[in-house]
């Protein structure tokens, strides 16, 4: 990455600070075919994936600082840690 990508991608995530201390990063900023949610249970701390058209996947934001990603294949996230979400 060079350096003027780097501060378009820092300030890219300052300008999507968003409620609750979630940078919402733009689609721009990493690869739009990666498309699983990888998400951190606020309850559990379980490391939950979601996956485009399960029922919680719209909803679901991810908060990098919390340790949350975006996943580019099942295998990955599995590997990762990471378990399906059930619905």
């Amino acid at each position: 990455m060079s350096q003027l990508t780097g501060i378009v991608v820092l300030a890219s995530a300052a300008a999507f600070i968003g409620a609750g201390g979630y940078t919402l990063l733009p689609r721009q900023v990493y690869d739009p075919a990666c498309t699983i949610k990888g998400n951190i249970s606020i309850n559990s701390g379980e490391r939950i994936y979601h996956v485009p058209g399960q029922e919680y996947y719209a909803p679901t934001k991810i908060s990098y600082e919390h340790g949350e990603r975006w996943v580019c294949s099942e295998e990955e996230a599995r590997r990762a840690g990471w378990r399906k979400a059930r619905r």
